[in-house]
């Protein structure tokens, strides 16, 4: 089978030759964000990292989220011109990497800038290509050193406002401080949970929080990559809804097909808890930290009580 990463890397391509003609036409055009004297413009490839960028950035950053819809599948996004525009024109750009948003590497490549600021998650972190899971949001690790690099690059644009940037860095971080006591409270609690999943979307959360993820992990990565998973593995994923050998289905509230479809069915004939986990941040009533609480909460809700969130 292909590497995961590298299959999210093709899934983008498609729309290379489109983001390239947007981004020539945009040379000739006036339909680029305009520029707002004190104010940087600021590009959020996925709409959680967007939205801490306006955390940080306040009054002084005008911010575009790039994906932001529910509805679709991030891995299967594909740009288009006014996209392309919009990336163009940014000043400070941040984007996940781990060939999740390479849309952004290829606009980006054909409109440099000596100024652009991009921050790519995936580099901040040190992490290599060959990551397994990109969904890197769900790291508890993750948005400290991403509000931190933030804050340095918006201080750089603008240096007269840089202790404002600090300050809301650091209030950003101390704000995460229920979120990871939740995830602490329930590895305590429930320690070892056994889990059923979909697509890797949480694991990185469920690691933390001291799950045993029970899915195969071809499985995660078929249908993260949407590959027909092999025969035996779909037939292990419905033994242990059947045989109830776990506590909790977490699923890809975001992207579901007919094989998924029938895993939700089988969870809910044994009486297996559903937690739905979402791509990007659902909208509207969510900031990145009560997005993040409210899927740990989720999750204990499941374990504790039986209790199902299918939807935040």
């Amino acid at each position: 089978m292909s590497n995961p990463v590298e299959t999210l890397r093709v899934r983008t391509a498609a729309g290379i030759a489109v983001v390239l003609m947007a981004i020539m036409a945009a040379g000739c055009a006036s339909t680029s964000p305009s520029s707002i004297p004190g104010v940087i413009n600021a590009v959020g490839a996925e709409n959680e990292y967007a939205n801490v960028i306006g955390q940080i950035g306040g009054k002084y950053v005008k911010v575009t989220a790039i994906m932001s819809n529910p509805n679709t599948d991030p891995h299967t996004f594909e740009s288009s011109p006014q996209v392309a525009q919009t990336v163009s024109a940014a000043q400070l750009v941040i984007q996940n990497g781990v060939g999740y948003d390479t849309f952004m590497n290829t606009i980006e490549s054909a409109s440099p800038s000596s100024t652009r600021k991009v921050i790519d998650v995936q580099s901040l972190l040190g992490l290599p290509d060959s990551t397994p899971n990109p969904h890197l949001w769900y790291n508890p690790t993750t948005m400290p050193a991403v509000a931190k690099a933030i804050a340095t690059d918006l201080s750089n644009l603008l240096p007269a406002h840089a202790a404002f940037f600090q300050a809301n860095a650091m209030k950003f971080i101390a704000s995460l401080n229920p979120w990871l006591a939740a995830i602490a409270q329930f590895k305590a609690t429930y320690p070892n949970t056994p889990v059923a999943t979909t697509e890797p979307v949480g694991d990185y959360m469920l690691e933390a929080a001291g799950t045993v993820n029970m899915t195969r992990w071809q499985l995660q990565a078929d249908i993260m990559n949407g590959v027909d998973p092999a025969p035996q593995d779909v037939a292990n994923q419905e033994r242990l809804f059947s045989e109830h050998d776990v506590k909790v289905f977490v699923y890809n509230q975001q992207v579901t097909d007919s094989l998924t479809q029938s895993f939700l069915q089988d969870a809910a004939k044994s009486g297996i808890p559903v937690v739905g986990v979402y791509e990007t941040m659902p909208m509207p009533g969510f900031d990145y930290q009560s997005w993040m609480f409210a899927e740990v909460e989720a999750l204990q809700k499941a374990v504790a009580d039986g209790k199902s969130t299918q939807k935040l």
